[in-house]
């Protein structure tokens, strides 16, 4: 199984698709005007108290306040407090923790207004995002994660993931990082820290006390509502969590991501950097490798199965519901029990797919189609989870009832990603009313035959829908190589599908697009040009 990771850079923010044989499982837009991600660590002002909530809201900069509950605090939230504070006023004079005096432990089943009091400065963690109209969520447990280990400041434990089996190998790690953690901080061991040198552990260490000291520095001189520390972007964070052995290539495609990108590989991974590429192909690095087209057929209401079926996939408020329809399957088996298994069993894997794929978190409810047998229920609860279980998210799956719905939580931190795969009218604007779509060649045409021959432009590339990019390359002789024997000068016809039908571009040999005049201005052009030779002649 291959993994690739596709990063496609725009004005707007990154574009990130991880592909798995080709196919993708993961999207996300890494916006530029995002300020609020997860891991984020900001200095907050309490700014209300609400006992009935056993909260408060905490004022991080956010159009909508961060909400705090007392079960988020941790128990080492008196010794954070103290040492925020003793920072703030400069009365400790080094980051580290090995000479501060911890605080006892937070009770667990206290009240929020005996701990928060308006005004009150706090160091929070984002640990989910702003979604539709609530404000991020936040916490004072505050931790840094790394590729192998997750550091905790104001406590000297040292704790081992479960999913780490072999009791010689737990207690191989524990010593490691005792021999290497500083004082007065704990630390979380990692999944993928399993058969790892002490080398590559101590250097994930040290990335994340460089943090500290980071977070340190900052606080001495912030202000409230300042972002102290920030959390990877979307793509490292990915590396971070993800990169293995099945990686086969990071591709970037602009040489500033480039560079950034094969840095902090060879600062996490140095036996990996190689397989960070820069892509330089004048066509759209989503365009030739087909996500393009994969994006605008998974994101819409309704997405096809694969081997037969549709899920008509629906977003409200509260849930997300996924209708499972049979389509055109319902004939081919005679067994009405097999042909709902057969389909549900594809449906459970793509739905499972779309909930990694667009983020979706809450409570998804998913209507298969009824099935009698226990066995048959049991078998699609099987292949819902195989699926999910590749998922970084914490989930949840309720057995599927007599009804046919299956109940899933799934873990949500951050705003379901969503794309229009709706089209307005590219020839009408959305009014109803268009002109002949023939029309498009002859702008094309006029607008060529003004560029290389009133602008003498050479090199042209002409972008177009997939339909006409056929219209001028096919044939025994294509129009592409009419305009060869025409003016002389070669012109290049690239497919782009994110263009409508009727929408074209060209770019000079710099690949700059070209600013077009209109096509009534360049048609009269051409109509007087012809008048001058007639003229002549």
């Amino acid at each position: 199984m291959s993994n690739e990771l596709i990063i496609n850079s725009t004005p707007e923010g990154e574009r990130i698709a991880l592909l798995q044989d080709k196919r993708l499982i993961e999207y996300h837009f890494d916006r530029n005007d995002t300020n609020y991600a997860v891991g984020d660590i900001f200095l907050g002002t309490v700014r209300k108290v609400m006992p009935g909530l056993n909260a408060a809201f905490v004022d991080i900069g956010s159009e909508k306040d961060a909400f705090l509950h007392y079960g988020d605090l941790g128990e080492q939230y008196p010794s954070l407090q103290k040492w925020v504070n003793g920072v703030m006023k400069h009365q400790l004079q080094t980051p580290g923790l090995e000479n501060f005096t911890l605080e006892g432990p937070l009770d667990k089943v206290g009240k929020a207004d005996s701990v928060f009091k308006k005004g009150q400065a706090l160091l929070v963690q984002i640990v989910k995002e702003p979604i539709s109209t609530k404000g991020p969520r936040v916490s004072t447990d505050i931790s840094m994660a790394g590729r192998y280990l997750v550091l905790l400041p104001f406590t000297n434990s040292i704790s081992v993931s479960k999913k780490i089996v072999s009791k010689a190998e737990r207690d191989r790690l524990k010593r490691l990082i005792a021999s290497i953690k500083p004082e007065g901080f704990g630390v979380i061991i990692r999944t993928v820290a399993e058969g790892r040198e002490v080398a590559e552990l101590d250097r994930d260490m040290q990335s994340m006390v460089d943090n500290w000291n980071t977070l340190y520095e900052n606080l001495r001189k912030g202000q409230p509502r300042d972002k102290m520390l920030g959390e990877l972007g979307r793509t490292s964070s990915m590396l971070r969590d993800m990169l293995n052995e099945s990686f086969d290539s990071i591709v970037v495609d602009t040489p500033g991501r480039f560079e950034e990108m094969k840095g902090y590989v060879q600062k996490i991974a140095p036996d990996k950097v190689g397989l960070v590429k820069l892509y330089n192909n004048k066509v759209k690095v989503f365009e030739n490798l087909g996500i393009e087209k994969q994006l605008k057929t998974l994101f819409g209401k309704t997405v096809s199965v694969p081997g037969g079926g549709y899920l008509v996939i629906e977003h409200t408020e509260a849930l997300h519901v996924v209708d499972v329809n049979s389509g055109s399957k319902s004939n081919q088996e005679n067994d009405q029990e097999a042909t709902a298994l057969m389909i549900n069993l594809g449906a459970a894997k793509e739905v499972a797919r779309q909930l990694r794929l667009r983020d979706m978190g809450g409570i998804i409810v998913v209507d298969f189609i009824d099935m009698r047998s226990a066995e048959s229920r049991k078998k699609v609860e099987d292949a819902v989870y195989h699926v999910m279980k590749q998922d970084k998210a914490k989930f949840t799956i309720l057995p599927i009832t007599k009804f046919g719905l299956m109940q899933i939580t799934r873990q949500r931190v951050r705003p379901a990603e969503t794309i229009v795969t709706g089209e307005v009218c590219p020839t009408c604007g959305g009014t109803g009313k268009i002109s002949a779509s023939i029309q498009v060649t002859d702008e094309i045409e006029n607008s060529i035959d003004d560029l290389l021959v009133n602008q003498n432009q050479n090199g042209l590339t002409l972008f177009v829908h997939p339909f006409l990019h056929a219209y001028y390359t096919k044939g025994l002789v294509s129009k592409q190589m009419k305009w060869y024997l025409k003016y002389y000068k070669w012109v290049k016809v690239m497919k782009d599908s994110s263009l409508g039908l009727t929408d074209f571009r060209i770019e000079d040999e710099q690949g700059e697009q070209i600013e077009l005049h209109s096509a009534a201005g360049a048609m009269a052009r051409a109509q007087d040009r012809e008048l001058v030779i007639e003229s002549t002649e």
